[in-house]
């Protein structure tokens, strides 16, 4: 395989909760990016969900979930086990049967279309992204905690390009980019009013290139907690959520 054939492993986002060991993250997300490893086509999103109960009479209190959007289908999985490593195991598995059975549902032509049944007659609300046209990731990172947001959306002051910093349900952020080859600044070129550099993982994977309709569609199928892409229309970055009173919001570029 040559280097221009090598895709660069998928995000796996790992939200935990209750009483998981603290190794189970990173052990989950081996685990689901082995299953992962087999899938011929992109995968735009992955989430999973590990959870804990407390007290030792709960039955099977380790459960185990994953969401991933395999280039625009959603894929689900759900296990409940005695240990949390005995839950991922069998998240592993049953992903990968799931996986297969989509792939050849994809090549025969089933399954739902962006904008066939989900999504649609939906109300989008519209808004540009708060804070100044143009920010550092660190700068992005700073104004999303102050203001107390999961994600904060704006325009690389080094690069241009649109881009996305999130929490990454382990305490820790990520940057994804509307183009995979522009590069962050490294903290030596940041603005001296700029805040102290932070640690953030890099997403390799472009933001998809969609319509606002199928951006809705690909939401609510897959769960995730927003949808960050290219809309066709205007060719900028955008990113569409779920708002708290149920309503999608459209977030574009300040500028």
């Amino acid at each position: 395989m040559n280097r221009s054939q090598i895709r660069p492993l998928p995000e796996v986002r790992v939200e935990v909760r209750g009483e998981v060991p603290g190794d189970a993250a990173e052990y989950a997300r081996t685990k689901v990016l082995a299953a992962l490893g087999k899938v011929g086509e992109p995968v735009l999103g992955t989430r999973v969900k590990l959870s804990q109960a407390a007290g030792a009479s709960v039955r099977h209190p380790a459960h185990a979930q994953v969401n991933v959007d395999v280039n625009g289908r959603p894929v689900r999985a759900h296990v409940s086990a005695d240990t949390m490593p005995e839950a991922i195991d069998l998240l592993r598995d049953r992903l990968a049967g799931r996986l297969a059975r989509a792939h050849r549902r994809g090549h025969h032509g089933g399954g739902p279309r962006p904008g066939s049944r989900i999504g649609q007659g939906r109300r989008v609300v519209r808004r540009r992204a708060h804070g100044p046209a143009r920010m550092t990731p660190a700068q992005a990172v700073h104004r999303m905690e102050a203001l107390g947001y999961g994600f904060q959306l704006f325009t690389d002051a080094a690069s241009g390009v649109d881009s996305v910093v999130y929490r990454d349900g382990e305490g820790g952020h990520r940057l994804a980019r509307a183009r995979a080859d522009a590069s962050a600044p490294a903290p030596a070129d940041l603005p001296p009013a700029a805040p102290p550099a932070v640690a953030l993982g890099i997403s390799g994977i472009p933001a998809p290139r969609m319509g606002v309709e199928q951006a809705v569609w690909r939401l609510e199928a897959t769960g995730l907690p927003f949808v960050f892409f290219v809309d066709a229309a205007t060719e900028r970055g955008a990113l569409l959520h779920r708002r708290r009173d149920g309503l999608h919001e459209l977030i574009t570029p300040a500028e």
